[in-house]
């Protein structure tokens, strides 16, 4: 059989990728796993093929709700590779990479090499530190890589705005702050530190609740979960954001995200376990979530799926 053959991904420089972050609506692949738990790479590309119509501007790989934090080094590069080759040549992929700086870095070399666009730096994920080993930390992966960084200020990595001034002036490739902490006065700093040096994105799970009070705070972008499932809805909503369009926003949070939100916040850990929920009932399953994640039960599987179904076709 012949190897098909698909077109190469469009290189990207760090700063034409900070300008391609600064507008429109970003969103996590989930990715496919089979009955056994392992990666399905046969369905993960059928899964970016249909969404990407939709016209999200960037894809992360192996990002939080891709469960990025399960994957074995080995298996992040499949996926970012898998999803380079499939839509790569259109939208650029951003891969994950996290953990301590030395697995961090293999992470972003492999993500570089499979041709991502960029990397999305995660929280190393257990052991605190202060101002100045964070900032060493981001500073290795930045100097490791060509390719553009963007910081995720969430959990145990949270940086203030003087180490995120620091590390732009000192790294021309980290080009992005993304914030998963939801402190308004925090981000407000760093926007007002930094100008238009970095590009800002919302990152809180379920981000579409917290968009417009990140909209008013300079951080135009935000990356949508839920697009895995209502990618039609999840581009509503961003452009009514965009536009002002609150009557549309409002209806949405009350007759959609807010009873979501509700079925979410049942369990520790659902945030990513309702995205695949969500992709099973329309239709688009992805297998289940790793352990030490857990599914919804059928019960709040129903409940999700009578929600969605208000929403109309997709």
């Amino acid at each position: 059989m012949n190897k098909i053959l698909r077109p190469v991904a469009q290189a990207y420089t760090p700063e034409e990728l900070k300008q391609v972050l600064s507008s429109g609506l970003m969103s996590f692949p989930i990715t496919d796993f089979d009955a056994a738990g392992d990666f399905a790479e046969a369905p993960y590309r059928e899964r970016l093929e249909w969404l990407m119509p939709y016209g999200a501007t960037v894809l992360f790989a192996a990002g939080g709700t891709g469960e990025g934090f399960s994957l074995t080094p080995a298996e992040q590069a499949r996926v970012v590779r898998a999803a380079v080759e499939t839509c790569g040549s259109d939208t650029p992929i951003i891969a994950g990479a996290g953990y301590g700086t030395r697995l961090a870095i293999e992470m972003t070399r492999a993500a570089e090499a499979a041709g991502a666009a960029g990397v999305l730096l995660m929280p190393h994920y257990l052991t605190e530190a202060n101002q100045k080993g964070l900032a060493a930390h981001v500073e290795a992966v930045c100097k490791a890589t060509s390719i553009g960084v963007i910081v995720y200020n969430r959990n145990v990595c949270r940086l203030s705005a003087e180490t995120v001034a620091e590390l732009a002036e000192r790294n021309p490739n980290l080009i992005g702050f993304k914030d998963g902490v939801g402190d308004i006065e925090g981000v407000m700093a760093v926007r007002s530190k930094l100008g238009d040096r970095l590009s800002y994105l919302g990152g809180l799970p379920t981000a579409e609740v917290y968009a417009e009070a990140y909209n008013a705070a300079g951080f135009p972008v935000y990356s949508s979960a839920v697009f895995n499932f209502i990618p039609k809805t999840a581009m509503d909503f961003y452009a009514a954001v965009r536009s002002g369009d609150t009557a549309t926003t409002g209806r949405l949070l009350r007759d959609f995200f807010m009873p979501y939100l509700a079925i979410r916040n049942r369990s520790q850990g659902y945030a990513v376990s309702i995205i695949k929920a969500g992709a099973r009932i329309v239709g688009r399953p992805a297998g289940p979530v790793r352990p030490p994640l857990t599914d919804l039960t059928e019960a709040e599987e129903a409940d999700l799926a009578a929600l969605i179904a208000t929403l109309g076709p997709q």
